[in-house]
């Protein structure tokens, strides 16, 4: 029996790809193995959106090289093969295959020829989607990514390149992995893209089908009890989209809307093109329509020509908006993109002084919302057991980890009433409401 083994780095974008490979291997009768050394075939999904996390991948695989069997067939996939092209096979001269995030279906032709070294870097369209297998079994949570690319071309941002465009794809396709998704086990769904908000797809009939249609189909599915989205672009967040806060209950009241930057000054360098009121009137939009809506976000510290005065008008629309879980990084220059070779890159001592200061104050708006929480009751969704086998991990409607000491309910339902009991900044308690 064949086996393989697939590491994922970076976004839920690539768990997805990971999941779609393992489908496609489980079809040709491979086996997943945790242990490098049993695989016949090594995958490495790879994420080039930091240059720390481009490192770690050449890290891994050196520690790969060394610990698999000769036979076995060893390869990367995703950004960072778009990245680094041909000069993987001179870094690494033991890989078999590096494949772009838009070709990794082509596997199959490294294990009809093992011998071959096979590249392919393309961003030429989406045959990924119609050429791999479906899941036999999904989990509870269904990534479905619904478009590939972004054409915002972000200074910082090296997506442009290692994605593409953007490409949305057919209303038909998506809802036909719905609800295969819905079928097969899963009862939330996540719709996954670089610019999930940006989907627009146009019919053969001329019809024009957004986000927002996605979702009022997707909530039509009995089996889908919690449909969310990310990442979200705020040009993008449509009054349609917004709108569905107010309507939809299955719609979760989270959302992902990075600002990146509190000073205008930045947010231009950037080619962020919204401005601070623009993004606060979006924010007032989505609470007017949803009033228990809590919004996540990504910062960029130490972006080339940050002052110190930019710095502190990121923590101002930080405090204002109150994000209540946000991504926050030290600026890393990544190659292909305009903000590499800026002038006034911010040394690393103060970027990594003003990352601590923004982690700090981020770290207390999500430990006082979770704080706040506390004897409210939230329909949660159950995850599996902790390290010790002694409480359940449940995520709340906000994303939050909620800790439940006993046994999982008898009626084996995914979802469950949840009364919270305590919180801390990482995570909150609760019990089960019996009804």
């Amino acid at each position: 029996m064949k086996k393989y083994f697939i590491q994922t780095f970076g976004c839920q974008m690539n768990v997805y790809d990971s999941w779609r490979i393992a489908a496609m291997l489980d079809a040709r009768g491979y086996k997943p193995t945790n242990d490098v050394a049993d695989a016949d075939i090594i995958i490495l999904n790879t994420c080039a959106v930091r240059e720390k996390a481009t490192n770690k991948v050449f890290s891994a695989l050196g520690r790969v090289r060394d610990a698999k069997k000769p036979s076995a067939l060893f390869g990367i996939v995703g950004c960072v093969a778009r990245e680094v092209g041909a000069n993987a096979f001179h870094r690494i001269p033991e890989l078999n295959f590096v494949l772009g995030p838009q070709s990794y279906h082509k596997i199959p032709q490294i294990l009809e020829n093992p011998d071959a070294r096979l590249l392919n870097i393309d961003l030429s369209g989406l045959e990924k989607f119609d050429e791999l297998p479906q899941m036999v079994t999904s989990p509870t949570v269904c990534y479905i990514p619904i478009q590939e690319g972004c054409n915002h071309c972000c200074t910082y941002c090296i997506v442009p390149y290692t994605r593409g465009q953007e490409l949305s794809r057919s209303f038909d396709d998506v809802m036909r992995d719905t609800k295969h998704a819905a079928q097969t086990g899963a009862v939330e769904i996540c719709f996954l893209g670089q610019n999930v908000n940006g989907y627009k797809y146009t019919a053969p009939d001329g019809t024009i089908y957004r986000l927002s249609d996605l979702i009022r189909e997707t909530a039509k599915i009995p089996e889908i009890q919690r449909i969310r989205f990310t990442s979200s672009y705020p040009t993008e967040m449509s009054d349609d989209l917004i709108g569905m806060f107010a309507i939809e209950p299955k719609l979760l009241p989270f959302l992902n809307m990075p600002i990146q930057s509190g000073s205008p000054d930045v947010l231009k360098r950037m080619n962020r093109p919204y401005s601070l009121d623009g993004y606060m009137e979006i924010i007032n939009k989505l609470r007017a329509a949803r009033p228990d809506i809590q919004i996540s976000s990504d910062f960029i510290v130490g972006f080339p020509g940050e002052t110190d005065s930019d710095f502190e008008q990121t923590l101002d629309i930080a405090k204002r908006v109150g994000y209540i879980n946000s991504y926050s990084f030290k600026y890393s220059p990544r190659p292909h993109t305009a903000a590499a070779i800026m002038p006034n890159q911010v040394p690393e001592n103060i970027k990594k002084e003003r990352l601590a200061i923004l982690d700090s104050l981020l770290n207390d708006i999500q430990h006082e919302f979770n704080d706040s929480c506390v004897g409210k009751t939230m329909m949660c969704l159950y995850e599996g057991s902790d390290k010790t086998g002694q409480h359940l991990i449940y995520r709340t409607p906000y994303m939050q980890q909620c800790v439940v000491r006993g046994t999982i309910p008898e009626s084996g339902e995914k979802i469950s009433k949840i009364k919270i009991t305590g919180a801390s900044k990482a995570s909150i308690r609760g019990e089960f409401v019996n009804d």
